[in-house]
């Protein structure tokens, strides 16, 4: 289930889709950078981590993975060395101290039409508005909007943009679930 808090200048949200809820985040905090933690505990499989990765490392700015230390040189085979690691040690029944095995880094490698998803195609048409689009292409599919948007707007520009939307967002749950191609795949150009 998606929740989020405030805290301080930061949001932190549960459940993050990517891709449209192709992936989900475990953590997400939402400041300056965006960040992504993927928990795999001892009851977890590692089966789907290769293409966590991959997601994650198209949208997130850091990212880490918190895991167990029956798992430590498993998940550390399977990520980039930008990537962070941390292992939960049990602590008593309910307590869990944390080892940061290797700090993250700054991911230099985010997609921008990856960033782009993470708005709701409103917001995308908002933007794109403000920056003088044609009515016409606001009614556009989100994956029409997101391409004009990674045209027009630098990566940190289009990271400030996610960042102040995904911030000030009222409803978390979408009324409508996304479909299973809108917005997944860029728009194919027509000759």
């Amino acid at each position: 289930m998606l929740t989020q808090r405030q805290l301080g200048d930061a949001l932190v949200i549960d459940e993050l889709g990517l891709r449209h809820g192709k992936c989900r985040a475990d953590i997400a905090v939402v400041n300056g950078h965006l960040s992504g933690y993927e928990i795999k505990s001892d009851d977890d499989s590692l089966c789907r981590l290769a293409d966590q990765v991959k997601v994650y490392s198209a949208v997130f700015d850091r990212a880490a993975v918190i895991t167990c230390a029956r798992y430590a040189k498993m998940v550390e085979s399977c990520l980039p060395k930008w990537w962070g690691i941390v292992i939960g040690h049990p602590c008593g029944d309910q307590n869990v101290t944390f080892e940061v095995v290797r700090r993250g880094a700054l991911n230099r490698h985010v997609d921008p039409f990856s960033l782009a998803q993470l708005l709701w195609s409103d917001e995308a048409a908002s933007i794109l508005a403000k920056l003088g689009e044609a009515p016409k292409t606001l009614r556009q599919r989100r994956a029409v909007l997101y391409e004009r948007l990674v045209e027009l707007v630098s990566l940190a520009e289009l990271r400030r943009l996610v960042t102040r939307h995904l911030k000030s967002r009222q409803n978390w749950r979408h009324r409508v679930p996304p479909s299973l191609n809108d917005g997944w795949f860029r728009p194919i150009a027509r000759s």
